[in-house]
């Protein structure tokens, strides 16, 4: 049975209820959103659902709160907030309503609850405390701007500023699923072309794409360069090595480091090479030939170094 209400707490509002309220109100855009702490509101009852405000988990009545005692807490111990909760409960019918392919749901959900849910709850709990000049840029932080100043003396200023910065949360939860369900889509182009490389060193792509995650699945360690068509021009990139950091499996040639078009052919010796990056990683060519010759010598020298 679909809710009537959906009931969050007053005041200052944080990163979890908010991102809480987005999957709910999509899933039951009939409901009414009540912001409140009083009893009546915030004790469990039929048509309703609860989070973040309670002092109770029991999905059964309705109610996702993690402030109590004996909150909820994950498998391997990390503690959920509301969204955590609301995620465990409602991810997959959000996902499903969203329009995903039944066979990527249950990776989706698992993707992004790692990769976006964990972090809100964490920082809601105290568990994670972003440092230095980023913190403030953080999805929580900034998300908290959002709120009315402390000297904000109109009554329904809270409300207001929550329900504003629900439609800007919204966009962060949907380009997230989005840029994830992207990746999956591309998982089964790239395994596709990886069957095709064979053992070759070169990965040519139909186009730009997230490519490194399913090449690390695929156990696809002989691969040192990926080629695809841009809008005008072809790209010859290099993989990383790591998910963090910048070292590649193999550099572009040192020789050709920062030069462009004319420069550039006469260094490599290839019409049509058209750039490379001062820092090695990225190189183009006007034509899918050059960025292939390109990719070719590029792995010889990183060979012929030890690669």
């Amino acid at each position: 049975m679909s809710p009537d209400f959906l009931v969050t707490h007053s005041g200052g509002f944080h990163a979890d209820e908010l991102l809480s309220s987005v999957i709910l109100t999509r899933l039951f855009p009939q409901a009414r959103l009540i912001r409140s702490r009083a009893p009546e509101w915030i004790t469990p009852a039929p048509g309703r659902i609860i989070y973040d405000v309670g002092g109770a988990y029991d999905p059964a009545a309705g109610i996702f709160d993690h402030h109590q005692r004996g909150a909820p807490q994950r498998d391997d111990g990390q503690p959920y907030s509301s969204f955590g909760l609301i995620w465990k409960h409602y991810g997959r019918e959000y996902l499903a309503a969203s329009g995903l392919p039944d066979h990527h749901v249950e990776a989706l959900h698992a993707a992004f609850d790692t990769g976006f849910v964990l972090p809100i709850d964490l920082t809601d709990n105290g568990a994670l405390s972003p440092s230095g000049p980023l913190a403030g840029l953080m999805l929580p932080a900034l998300l908290e701007t959002l709120k009315p100043v402390f000297d904000e003396a109109e009554p329904a200023a809270d409300d207001r500023a929550f329900h504003a910065a629900l439609a800007i949360a919204r966009s962060f939860v949907d380009a997230g699923i989005a840029q994830r369900a992207a990746k999956l889509r591309a998982e089964a182009i790239v395994y596709r072309a990886i069957g095709d490389a064979g053992q070759g060193r070169i990965l040519e792509l139909p186009r730009g794409m997230p490519f490194r995650p399913a090449i690390v699945k695929a156990g696809a360690d002989h691969l040192l360069f990926v080629v695809h068509p841009r809008e005008k021009d072809w790209c010859v990139t290099g993989i990383r090595r790591a998910e963090d950091g910048f070292e590649l499996r193999a550099d572009l040639p040192a020789a050709w480091a920062g030069l462009t078009n004319g420069e550039l052919e006469a260094v490599c010796g290839i019409e049509g090479a058209s750039f490379c990056h001062n820092g090695r990683f990225v190189a183009a060519a006007k034509t899918r030939d050059a960025a292939l010759a390109m990719a070719e010598l590029a792995v010889q020298e990183a060979l012929s170094i030890g690669v």
